[in-house]
């Protein structure tokens, strides 16, 4: 007896969902993974100074660079089959860097699973509004927490892994494995690029976005709240060991503000679907970021675990940014070009950040300088994320005027 509609829909939906989240939860741990285990690497490899840097900076520029190129893969292959391939390529990516004994393999298998990374990142807004269009909050987010959870756990998992099995490689290769486990689920999403078609005529191209005001925009916010949260990230365990703590505490501190991002995830995500004009929780959260940065300044130590709750719900962002990615377009060929278009431009603005922060810190000698520039640059987030939270669509942007002729027939029905 074959097994209702309503029966069959919901194990459909129950199917999407978990390959969502397991895709979800492995889009940081691979980039993330390196940092703790950096000085180990750099040993083993006899890595220099030099390549290690560049190492650390590939997450924010493979994201950009190779995250354009998901919505074109996606429209010509197929967005299942193209995620399904982009988990592949992860999952061999991360392995072989873990098995790497040279520094030109380990560098070329962490672009690979970059890459990969980047092609999924792009695409997962789209697939969310292809499936769930009625339940875009919701659903994003459940992958955004996902994305959360991976992202504490590559950073406080791969040395306790490392040590476990007695190398840094277990603590790289345990990623792979975890990537390897997610394609499971997509191998079984295959079919569903076969009955849903290509649907080219819907397609979004990449140089009409060139013109979209909302594009752009969306690009600046996203830009400009990725700076935020790698400039705080990546500096803030050094500038609360500068104020006194130990490694220890300030790598403790830095958790709990990752770790504010797995329930904020859903909250944020769900809140910005059922707000007709999310500002107000842009506004909030932006002045997290600016309580937080004052404190630091003034109070680095009294206030540090309060600067460390707040920097977090500033981070917030992320997942909003997201959610207005799945809600400021109308399909998912629409969703899946708008996505590529602002996190490749976006992932490139953010790149500066934490390279002139700490370019900052070094001509001044003091964390106070790079905190008011960082502080000042949360104005333009802000104004920029008001103007994306107007409700608005893309396809209507894109959409080309009425001919006169046309005018002319709907003014005479």
């Amino acid at each position: 007896m074959s097994p209702s509609p309503r029966h069959a829909g919901r194990r459909r939906a129950v199917l999407i969902s978990a390959a969502l989240v397991a895709l979800s939860l492995n889009l940081r741990p691979g980039a993330i993974s390196f940092g703790p285990v950096l000085h180990e690497v750099r040993r083993g490899l006899g890595m220099s100074g030099v390549v290690a840097g560049i190492v650390t900076t590939l997450p924010v520029l493979c994201f950009a660079c190779f995250g354009a190129a998901a919505p074109r893969l996606g429209r010509r292959f197929g967005i299942h089959r193209t995620v399904t391939a982009a988990l592949v390529v992860t999952a061999s990516g991360l392995t072989v860097r873990a098995e790497a004994h040279s520094v030109v393999v380990f560098v070329t298998a962490t672009v690979a699973g970059l890459a990969g990374m980047a092609a999924a990142n792009v695409l997962i807004p789209a697939l969310v509004r292809t499936h769930f269009p009625n339940r875009v909050g919701l659903i994003t987010g459940a992958y955004t927490t996902a994305i959360a959870v991976g992202l504490t756990a590559g950073s406080i998992l791969t040395v306790p892994v490392s040590r476990a099995g007695g190398s840094w490689r277990w603590g790289l290769l345990v990623w792979g494995i975890c990537a390897a486990l997610a394609v499971v689920p997509w191998l079984a999403l295959l079919r569903e690029d076969v009955k849903s078609g290509r649907r080219r005529h819907d397609s979004v191209p990449t140089s009409a976005l060139l013109r979209s005001r909302l594009a752009w925009t969306m690009a600046a916010f996203f830009g400009a709240q990725s700076l935020q949260a790698y400039c705080v990230f990546g500096w803030l365990p050094q500038i609360y060991r500068d104020a006194g703590f130990s490694a220890g505490e300030a790598g403790v501190l830095l958790g709990v503000a990752m770790a504010i991002g797995i329930p904020l995830s859903f909250a944020v995500s769900h809140a910005t679907a059922r707000m007709d004009n999310p500002r107000s929780l842009v506004i909030t959260l932006s002045a997290c970021y600016l309580v937080a940065y004052a404190g630091l300044i003034n109070w680095p130590v009294g206030g540090a675990w309060l600067w460390a709750v707040l920097i977090g719900f500033g981070a917030g962002q992320f997942p909003l940014v997201l959610a207005l990615i799945g809600l400021r377009a109308r399909t998912g060929e629409g969703t899946a070009a708008l996505s590529g278009f602002t996190q490749s431009v976006g992932y490139l603005i953010a790149a500066v950040g934490p390279v002139g922060m700490g370019v900052l810190h070094d001509l001044t000698g003091s964390w106070t300088a790079p905190l008011v520039v960082v502080g000042l640059l949360v104005v333009p987030q802000a104004v920029t994320g008001v103007v994306v939270s107007r409700p608005q669509y893309l396809e209507d942007e894109l959409a080309p005027p009425p001919t006169r002729s046309a005018r002319d027939s709907s003014y005479r029905r």
